[in-house]
């Protein structure tokens, strides 16, 4: 019995299972969405996105953003003082947010009963922050039972938002 994945032409891949010459679906892998494509990479000036996950059983959802790099620090070299800063890509790919309700219906019902969709790329830290607070509070999350947010944390300096 092999298990192999295969890229779908939809917005999944499919984890099949072969025994004796016949294959089965496991389960699907739920991708990101952006205007109804499937997003393999994130564009190259896009500091993180703002993204709303959907479960398609309930209709509840989730508001929320995520980086898309992180910064990491070395040790200094030898005789000097200051740390060597580097970015690391984030694991947007397999993120369902931070949510704790969310992530346990995501382990209770399954990765395939979401759909997750990217709202807006950002292309700043405090343009991310100010994007997904405008959104919460637009769609009221704190208001209804309609969302699993349970708060909406922000702090956003305006020169990073302006143009």
């Amino acid at each position: 019995m092999s298990e192999i994945s295969a890229k779908g032409s939809e917005c999944s891949n499919l984890v099949y299972r072969g025994c004796s010459g016949h294959i089965h679906i496991l389960y699907t892998i739920m991708n990101w969405l952006y205007n109804n494509k499937e997003v393999i990479e994130l564009p190259e000036d896009c500091a993180g996105f703002v993204y709303q996950i959907t479960n398609t059983t309930t209709g509840r959802k989730y508001i929320g953003k995520k980086l898309a790099k992180f910064k990491r620090s070395r040790p200094p070299l030898k005789g000097r003082v200051n740390r060597r800063k580097y970015k690391v890509e984030s694991d947007w790919q397999e993120y369902y947010g931070s949510s704790d309700a969310l992530n346990e219906d995501v382990q209770k019902i399954g990765k395939e009963k979401f759909t997750r969709e990217i709202l807006f790329y950002c292309n700043s830290k405090s343009e991310l922050s100010y994007v997904e607070a405008r959104e919460q509070f637009a769609r009221k999350v704190l208001e209804t039972d309609d969302y699993y947010n349970g708060h909406i944390r922000v702090r956003v300096h305006g020169s990073g938002i302006k143009k």
